[in-house]
């Protein structure tokens, strides 16, 4: 492979982080916008993480096999089609006012988000030198934050144009006057999901265009998506990996609503925290790829855990403006979780790598399983702060797979016993 081809394979690679970000951190904005459309509780309004997290378990094995049979390539363009056809899904969800088929677009959506993880993440990581495969993902990561950043800023311009009603204030209309909101509200979505289909499908044509270099994981024993579970740092990185990413939804896809209910900020002023976090969340993945040069993935990865628990503790136990600080700065602490438990998951692995991905990818369903659990406990105690205490959980075990694989090195893995 040239030197050449790498880099036009890498910055290509990167444009997807940036537009899987994108469409993810919208979701924080249909959440409070879809919740005052539908008077939806707690609950009901993780659902739209749900639809969205549980196509990884679905798709993840499929999107592993489409990988080892067609190659990364065709992976990508698959993911990129599947993308597109769920934005424009929006449409048809919008005109007839369902909350199930604004689920299942979203489904739709993360199917082929699925694929792409499932292909970039580790294509990233076999792109060049092994032995900084951990700081070229977390670069690449970055334009996810980049994204996390942008995302809520124009979706709360063109979604969240208005401070949306209270279930309180929806119930108190007449019954016309409900149904024109739901219509006013939900059409208001169709736009911008239209636009982003679109640029997707501009996105797929040039891959379709552009020659990728296939590369060749090192030879091996052939094993089963299962079977490379027998590598301890793959399944304790699918282990890490479902709490971490339920640990990043349930922060930011409920940031606004927790602005607005613990905090007391306006949802039209909400949305700029969220956008404060994403940025925080893209410095904290250009830092933590920086500091990578000098302190050990597993450290850093520890120390930041420690610190975004900390943060945690103050949401929980504080009250007014800090606990929303608290819950900003967390953001900046979960930067470097996701690619680095992914970076030394299918490390040293040679020709489980696809495998491993599809298993670490699907892990990633964690942020289907634990929003509800956080929308569960505030229901049911009344108070959302308390939902909290199942992030300082999901961070307590990110921190344990940060000591346990302390003196892990991009060496050729050997299976447990």
């Amino acid at each position: 492979m040239s030197k050449t081809n790498s880099t036009v394979a890498i910055i290509l690679i990167t444009s997807l982080f940036f537009f899987w970000g994108f469409i993810h951190n919208l979701d924080p904005i249909l959440i409070a916008h879809l919740r005052s459309a539908f008077s939806l509780t707690h609950l009901q309004a993780s659902l739209i993480d749900s639809a969205v997290f549980i196509a990884y378990l679905v798709m993840g094995i499929p999107a592993g096999l489409i990988m080892q049979k067609y190659g990364y390539k065709i992976g990508i363009l698959i993911g990129l089609l599947l993308f597109a056809v769920g934005c424009f899904l929006f449409v048809p969800a919008a005109n007839t006012m369902s909350y199930l088929f604004f689920l299942s677009a979203l489904f739709v959506v993360a199917c082929g988000i699925t694929i792409l993880e499932t292909a970039a993440n580790p294509y990233m990581t076999v792109l060049g030198d092994p032995n900084t495969a951990t700081q070229r993902l977390n670069f690449a990561q970055s334009f996810n934050g980049l994204a996390a950043f942008v995302a809520p800023i124009v979706g709360g311009q063109f979604i969240l144009a208005e401070d949306p009603l209270s279930p309180e204030q929806v119930a108190a209309l007449s019954a016309a006057d409900r149904l024109q909101y739901i219509q006013t509200e939900t059409a208001v979505v169709k736009g911008p999901y239209v636009i982003l289909g679109c640029i997707i499908l501009a996105a797929a044509l040039i891959f379709m265009l552009i020659k990728l270099p296939e590369v060749k994981e090192e030879e091996g024993e052939k094993t089963g998506f299962f079977s490379t579970l027998k590598y301890k740092n793959v399944s304790w990185a699918v282990f890490a990996q479902f709490f971490y990413v339920g640990a990043q939804v349930c922060v930011l896809s409920f940031l606004i609503v927790f602005a607005t209910e613990v905090s007391g900020i306006a949802g039209q002023d909400a949305k700029y925290y969220a956008g404060v976090a994403g940025l925080l969340f893209m410095l904290g993945r250009f830092i933590g790829t920086f500091l990578m040069r000098f302190i050990a993935p597993s450290r850093l990865l520890f120390l930041y855990a420690v610190f975004a628990g900390l943060l945690t503790c103050v949401s929980i136990f504080g009250s007014g403006f800090i606990t929303l600080y608290a819950m900003v700065g967390i953001a900046f602490f979960m930067s470097i979780m996701f690619p680095t438990i992914f970076a030394m998951g299918v490390s040293g692995i040679g020709s489980a790598t696809k495998s491993a991905s599809s298993l670490i990818i699907m892990s990633i369903v964690g942020g289907a399983i634990l929003p509800p659990l956080l929308g569960y406990v505030s229901d049911v105690t009344g108070n959302m702060q308390y939902g909290y205490f199942v992030v300082l959980c999901c961070f307590a075990v990110v921190a344990l797979f940060a000591l346990y694989n302390k003196s892990a090195k991009l060496e050729k893995a050997k299976p447990q016993e």
